[in-house]
């Protein structure tokens, strides 16, 4: 037999409901940034618009460490690197 469901404090209820309403907040978040890193990327990779694309991305992935969605290292490597990939191909055409 199973045991019957034991009701849930008021307080649990209440940190069930911030915890869904923060996951789909910073999910959002992520995949923004995640979004804004690829189309840079290719962006970077046809030579049309890479400078727009990085300066968009690094400003997505600025406000997604500012939400708490990413560690702001970890943005602020991701963007480095964005910036690297398009003064190398500036270069190198």
């Amino acid at each position: 037999m199973a045991a019957p469901v034991k009701k849930k404090k008021r307080s649990t209820l209440k940190r069930i409901r911030q915890t869904a309403r923060r996951t789909e907040t910073k999910t959002i978040a992520r995949s923004a940034a995640r979004t804004a890193v690829r189309g840079a990327r290719k962006a970077i990779a046809a030579g049309k618009g890479a400078a727009e694309a990085v300066s968009s991305a690094a400003s997505v992935l600025d406000r997604a460490a500012k939400r708490g969605a990413i560690h702001k290292n970890a943005a602020a490597r991701r963007r480095s690197r964005i910036a690297k990939a398009a003064a190398k191909a500036a270069k190198d055409s």
